[in-house]
């Protein structure tokens, strides 16, 4: 695959090699056409307007929401939210079930002890209003998901099961799937984090079984502030909004305000118009690519970064050579992420350093930080060269 010609970021002059696409991508050309097309063409508000424009900037913004209806496999564009990304979806996840009683005091959530923040601290406000209690999956000495332990902490009392499907800090593949029934065997809902899968693999929220599915729209392409939640109907249907405002209301009077349909019930104010479109160009994009190819483009990378970094001595892969996403973590001992970042970016080499909003992780692990290395599809084995290159000479500084 050699897609980087689609990149205009990288017809810049000494562009480095870019290995922290975990944190967030390039943009490709056609997503950034989609904002000049939408400002100069189409220009409007949605849904309020009866003029040409208005209808227009509805109509392309409403296909947007199909294009990731169709990406997600969801049964119908109703169940598809647009959010600022993958935190904001679960928050609203978490917020809604706050103004019910399906929460309650002595109920338990379940989450990962490699999830990120945005799937660890909406849980902990939400048990904080309930008087629930949120409780951390262990993970085995090779650092994959503790199924055993998992299972033995299932119960009628747990509520909610938060994971994601790549680990944010490891990149290492949770049985989703196998998770999302036991939980549902106890009556619990489910919800996914995919911020770190939605750019490199196919995904079917239908298949995964899971209730409730987040990503950002920044990770996979397209610009941040953009992303979208997708929510089984039924459950959608079920619960409160948790934003009030335009948009999302049916009839307002001071006695009694009635809610609009979905999925505009959950999306007050104006929404990220332009932002939304571009995500979906995005999501085009790589269709228009195949998820298959560029997962099996970016396997590939994968291989050859772990087998260089395991030949350099005192590198630790954390996870091993367990099979993972596009992104690793090394720890090596002796020597502060930061300080090998810094002397990676000097060599033009760019990759993400420090705890990566998993604190609980590194605390398990007893360390202060990783030095993470992610891939994406316009990557080639020449950058993984390059970085393998800087990582051995800056280590050889650092000793």
């Amino acid at each position: 695959m050699n897609a980087r010609a689609d990149f205009p970021f990288f017809a810049v002059t000494d562009a480095p090699v870019y290995l922290d696409n975990a944190a967030t991508t390039q943009k490709p050309a056609c997503v950034l056409d989609a904002l000049r097309r939408f400002y100069t063409s189409t220009n409007s508000n949605v849904h309020r307007g009866a003029h040409r424009l208005s209808r227009a900037a509805t109509e392309t913004h409403e296909t947007a929401r199909s294009a990731v209806a169709s990406f997600l496999h969801a049964a119908s564009p109703r169940e598809v939210l647009f959010t600022s990304g993958c935190t904001e979806g679960i928050n609203l996840v978490a917020q809604t079930l706050a103004l019910t009683a399906s929460v309650k005091e002595g109920d338990e959530v379940l989450v990962s002890t490699d999830a990120h923040h945005s799937n660890i601290v909406p849980w902990q406000m939400l048990c904080e209003r309930t008087g629930a209690k949120v409780r951390p999956i262990p993970l085995t000495p090779e650092l994959q998901f503790d199924m055993p332990a998992y299972l033995s902490m299932l119960s009628g009392r747990t509520r909610v099961v938060a994971v994601p499907v790549i680990s944010n800090a490891l990149g290492l593949h949770l049985p989703v799937e196998e998770i999302t029934r036991a939980a549902h065997d106890v009556g619990a809902l489910v919800c996914i984090d995919g911020a770190q899968s939605v750019a490199h693999e196919p995904v079917d929220v239908q298949k995964l079984g899971c209730d409730f599915f987040a990503f950002s729209g920044h990770k996979v392409y397209a610009p941040t502030g953009t992303g979208a939640l997708w929510g089984r109907e039924s459950l959608l249907e079920a619960l409160p909004p948790w934003k009030g405002g335009g948009e999302m209301i049916n009839q307002v009077s001071f006695a009694r305000t009635t809610y609009n349909r979905l999925p505009f019930k959950y999306e007050a104010g104006t929404p990220n118009i332009c932002g939304n479109i571009m995500l979906a160009e995005a999501l085009n994009y790589v269709q228009r690519l195949s998820l298959s190819a560029i997962h099996r483009h970016e396997s590939a990378l994968m291989r050859e970064l772990c087998e260089g970094l395991q030949q350099i001595p005192d590198v630790q892969l954390l996870g091993g050579s367990a099979p993972r996403g596009s992104l690793v973590s090394i720890h090596v001992p002796g020597v502060h992420p930061y300080d090998l970042g810094t002397l990676l970016d000097q060599m033009n080499v760019a990759v993400r350093t420090g705890h990566h909003c998993c604190q609980p992780l590194m605390q398990y692990l007893d360390i202060t930080g990783t030095t993470r290395f992610s891939v994406a599809l316009y990557n080639q084995s020449d950058d993984i060269q390059r970085a393998l290159t800087a990582t051995r000479k800056a280590l050889s500084m650092l000793r």
